[in-house]
């Protein structure tokens, strides 16, 4: 059993100040996918001496301190092979890295913010559709596919505490809320929701405003996503929404 960890850490040195080592090393998973780390190689470069049994392999951002996923890894968990989308307009932000096992796919995307007043929707829709193709593309080579991160995205009212107040909201666009529908029409499945259908108030990211976190005032925009074909191996799906040190928590999935 593998463990597959996606976690938004909103700055990486941010979250080694506030005891990401720590969990690490009392969890142990085996994958651990980061989303907005928010560095560059000469600014995390101690962190794996730190990080004992795991290799780190980082995907920045050109701008420094903006965006970039980094995925951490121990000897069971070591991919065959690492590579980014392959698409410039996302990987000059450090959007995905593609994590490839002897017969699956672990994607770690970390999925654009729309902004107010739509301001990068366009941008992120085009997102959203550009790894999607890629995925199938995987997928019809005959592999499975795990796609994890943060997608920015609560797909359906049970996602989010305040759906009605938050329709127009970024995050939670109908055009965005369409563009998962696209992923589960393609044959793609959210592990958590589909083991825990119906049930409110499971959420991954909180507003720093407000007192949200401990009101559970929140939204879930962290998924693992898997293909049909590779669904039955996902075992367990579970939030981790006490582990802090970001204004996100960590998500996992447990898979053969």
């Amino acid at each position: 059993m593998l463990t597959l960890v996606t976690w938004n850490v909103n700055g990486l040195r941010a979250a080694v100040r506030n005891g990401f080592l720590d969990w690490l090393g009392q969890a142990k998973p085996d994958v651990v996918c980061l989303q907005e780390v928010k560095a560059q190689a000469e600014d995390v470069d101690g962190l794996l001496l730190a990080a004992e049994g795991y290799e780190m392999a980082l995907h920045s951002a050109e701008r420094k301190g903006y965006s970039g996923t980094a995925t951490l890894f121990n000897k069971r968990g070591a991919p065959q092979n690492i590579r980014p989308m392959g698409v410039r307009r996302f990987d000059e932000e450090g959007r995905v890295q593609l994590l490839e096992y002897a017969d699956f796919t672990l994607v770690n995307a970390y999925f654009p913010n729309s902004r107010p007043e739509r301001a990068r929707l366009d941008y992120k829709l085009d997102f959203c559709k550009t790894l999607r193709a890629l995925c199938n593309k995987i997928r019809r080579s005959g592999r499975g596919v795990v796609i994890c991160g943060d997608f920015n995205i609560a797909h359906k009212d049970i996602d989010l505490a305040r759906p009605k107040q938050n329709r127009d909201n970024p995050g939670f666009y109908p055009e965005e809320c369409a563009a998962l529908d696209a992923y589960a029409r393609a044959g793609y499945v959210d592990v958590f929701r589909q083991q825990h259908p119906g049930e409110p108030g499971h959420y991954s990211w909180w507003s720093y405003r407000g007192n949200a976190r401990a009101n559970n005032v929140g939204w879930r925009l962290d998924y693992h996503w898997v293909d049909k074909a590779f669904h039955p191996r996902a075992k367990r799906a579970y939030i981790l929404p006490g582990v802090t040190g970001s204004d996100h928590c960590p998500v996992v999935l447990e898979v053969e």
